[in-house]
């Protein structure tokens, strides 16, 4: 059998993205998607009349390594400094879905054929959601990119969306993975010494308190995911308890000849039926309340890297006038220090005027996502709480005997 085939075709992801506020002229979505062993294929699909495409409509295919390709040259470009950059989509894992499934093929003398049967159906549930969830985050970059009103023009992104081929983009190596892990180890030895060491304080109250509250709202959200995904991973485990009292019923109601059979049967079909309800519950809260909290937690983290650059280019004015004060006291080089100093000036101005529409724009986009995944996850839960009641109350009433 073909490798895709473990995972099928997902002919509409589900979606995920927050609220994305942007014109028709530029549609961008991920119409298909084929697992692979090592890899997914992504089918983008644009429809646009922006006058740089030679066709409104065109589809390519790529791989998530091109994704980070393409997230890596916005961060790159000095142009977008001063914006917040959408975070990049997570690499594809299915490794821990795929690892599960070959252990239960293998066989346990004390699994039996149902317990076997269900738990397998549980775990390819599993790697489809999973793999819907991957095509989603992957969807919503491609959306956050082609909202911006500045990233939306950027000539990576049109030849991403455009050229028919292979970008011929290769993963990192591993002295790049090193690289880039002792940078972030630089950059946050920077931003320590520049906000402690140096003394540097803040001109912009807007910026000091946006600061303020984003440490401390990245710090919440990141508990918050940990103790999401706890209570979600405890729906799972509960759906899985229920397997095997379910199947211990079942073959109770088989051996027994008197009057408890029916009883047993009964039970048998209202443990299976929790355990759907339950994995219902776990899949909606990964979905509604985990899913969004850790894609905040890495919008957040763009947001505090824009603040660094921010920080970054103050430092450097700070440092410009300094230079520039003792290029006049020695009077040598004192046009060189001038036009250095004009330079960081207008990079810093430049930077506090789009960061600021930025983290006004993240605000708004946080708050309202939020709204609508707790609202609709409060929903869902209601009707899984009413059809368990229900469900235990019907049972009740046929095991009492009562019309």
């Amino acid at each position: 059998m073909e490798e895709h085939l473990e995972a099928g075709k997902e002919s509409k992801p589900s979606s995920m993205s927050p609220d994305l506020q942007g014109d028709s002229s530029l549609q961008v979505e991920i119409s298909d998607a084929v697992s692979e062993r090592d890899k997914v294929k992504f089918t983008v699909q644009t429809k646009s009349c922006v006058p740089h495409f030679a066709r409104t409509e065109f589809s390519v295919v790529r791989h998530h390594e091109e994704f980070i390709w393409l997230h890596n040259a916005y961060v790159e470009n000095e142009e977008y400094a001063g914006l917040i950059i959408p975070p990049a989509p997570p690499r594809p894992d299915f490794e821990a879905s795929r690892e599960k499934l070959q252990k239960l093929g293998e066989g346990d003398s004390s699994i039996t054929r149902e317990e076997l049967a269900k738990m397998k159906e549980e775990l390819e549930a599993e790697y489809l959601a999973i793999f819907k969830k991957t095509v989603a985050m992957h969807e919503v970059f491609l959306q956050r990119l082609a909202a911006h009103p500045t990233l939306r023009r950027d000539h990576n992104f049109f030849v991403f969306l455009e050229y028919g081929q292979d970008l011929s983009v290769r993963g990192k190596n591993r002295k790049e993975l090193l690289g880039g892990f002792l940078r972030n180890i630089v950059k946050s030895a920077d931003e320590a010494l520049i906000t402690g060491m140096s003394g540097l304080k803040e001109v912009d109250d807007f910026f000091e308190h946006e600061r303020t509250f984003l440490l401390e709202y990245h710090t919440r959200i990141r508990d918050a995911c940990l103790r999401a995904d706890r209570v979600m991973h405890s729906h799972k485990c509960l759906a899985d308890d229920y397997i095997p009292i379910s199947a211990a019923l079942s073959s109770l109601g088989t051996q027994e000849v008197n009057q408890l059979k029916t009883s047993f049967l009964k039970l048998a079909e209202l443990f299976e039926r929790l355990r759907k309800l339950e994995g219902r519950v776990a899949s909606d809260e990964d979905l509604k309340l985990s899913d969004m909290l850790r894609y905040y937690l890495r919008d957040s983290q763009a947001a505090k890297d824009l603040l660094y650059r921010r920080l970054r280019a103050l430092a450097d004015y700070e440092n410009a006038n300094k230079t520039l004060d003792k290029a006049r006291t020695r009077n040598r080089e004192v046009r060189t220090a001038e036009s250095h100093q004009q330079l960081c000036c207008q990079r810093f101005e430049r930077l506090s005027d789009s960061a600021k529409q930025e983290l006004m724009d993240f605000r708004s986009r946080r708050v309202s996502s939020f709204r609508k995944n707790l609202i609709e996850l409060a929903e869902l839960e209601l009707k899984h709480a009413k059809a368990s009641t229900l469900l235990l109350r019907n049972t009740l009433v046929i095991l009492k005997g009562e019309p």
